[in-house]
């Protein structure tokens, strides 16, 4: 797909953008297929393709590109602080459909940041400069940038802000909480507010939109372009269309619980399943699971006895149980207070939106 092919990265009257964020161990082509089944964001981005010197283009992450049939333009990310190599690898990306290169400035994972790369970059606004001026040098296409406020405090953020019109970037996804904020705080949706005035380029506001009525008042609070879902999509795949419906004063569709049972099927039947130890196939599930249930029941009950499951088939039994037993009640389309997600592994935590 071509550049020019693609939905303008501009503001327009009556027009808001939505993107799927980019969450590594999740957001593959398997993740991004299922999801379109059931209404697809205006943009995907990949997982983060780790950059250092001896690094090649990841093969499974490439496949969300190169074999994505969903018809949606493909951000490919880059997460690393090796200049030469950033570029290299944006050069090497740059031969593929992607609709631009966006660069990891936000991921909170400790083992991620006190690498110097992702969210700790943003202690070194001169590195930050550096990289960007370069990148912007060696990219002819689109140049993106996902970041958050700051690392331990907002002290550098106007000078970030300031980075992205000089090194004119064409798309800023801001998750509106520092780096040692994780997902904990409230998010700070004044300074997404301020980086909208400040920069030249689209803003995707990002942080708790959990919702299509969320997404409409962080919009108004905000005068983002658009909002990007993390977390959020992996719980409710229909998100997406919701927030389109909502946008054009549609009535928001309803969801049975016999749709989610059909959704985790879908997520369950990965074409190489079958050659994965069950174990970890029952991982992988419930690190899914572990949003979804987010909305079934109030009292938490799937959350609990999905969590003690040890085997497929004791998974698959507390998955018909919950969602097949009265089919046609609804899922919440906000997450039910008090019931919290907890990832088997720390990626999905640490490194989703």
């Amino acid at each position: 797909m071509s550049l020019s092919q693609i939905l303008p990265l501009s503001t327009c009257p009556g027009l808001s953008l939505t993107a799927l964020a980019p969450m590594q161990d999740v957001t593959d082509l398997h993740f991004m297929s299922v999801l379109a089944h059931y209404g697809c964001p205006d943009y995907f981005f990949t997982e983060y393709f780790r950059v250092h010197p001896s690094s090649t283009l990841n093969k499974k992450i490439l496949r969300s590109i190169t074999e994505n049939t969903t018809g949606r333009p493909v951000f490919a990310q880059l997460i690393g602080e090796s200049i030469p190599d950033l570029v290299r690898i944006a050069r090497e990306l740059s031969h593929y459909p992607v609709a631009g290169i966006d660069l990891n400035l936000g991921c909170p994972a400790p083992r991620v940041y006190r690498k110097n790369v992702g969210g700790g970059l943003l202690r070194d606004p001169e590195q930050v400069k550096r990289i960007l001026s370069e990148l912007r040098e060696a990219v002819a296409g689109r140049l993106t940038v996902k970041m958050r406020l700051g690392f331990d405090n907002t002290d550098h953020f106007d000078r970030l802000l300031d980075l992205i019109n000089l090194c004119d970037i064409n798309l800023l996804s801001l998750h509106g909480r520092t780096v040692k904020e994780k997902y904990h705080s409230a998010v700070h949706y004044d300074l997404i507010a301020h980086a909208v005035q400040r920069v030249r380029c689209p803003v995707l506001a990002n942080g708790n939109v959990t919702s299509a009525t969320s997404a409409l008042s962080i919009l108004e609070m905000t005068g983002a372009a658009g909002v990007m879902i993390g977390r959020a999509a992996i719980r409710n795949p229909w998100i997406f269309q919701q927030i389109r419906q909502a946008l054009n004063g549609q009535p928001v569709s309803g969801v049975p619980l016999s749709a989610v049972h059909d959704y985790i099927e879908r997520l369950r039947q990965t074409q190489t399943a079958s050659m994965v130890p069950e174990r970890a196939r029952v991982s992988h599930m419930k690190m899914y699971l572990n949003f979804i249930a987010q909305s079934v029941d109030v009292a938490g009950a799937f959350l609990r006895e999905m969590r003690q499951a040890r085997t497929e088939t004791e998974l698959l039994a507390v998955c018909a149980r919950h969602l097949l037993s009265n089919p046609e009640t609804e899922f919440a389309l906000e997450p039910y207070p008090g019931l919290v997600a907890r990832p088997t592994c720390e990626t999905p935590q640490d490194c989703c939106a």
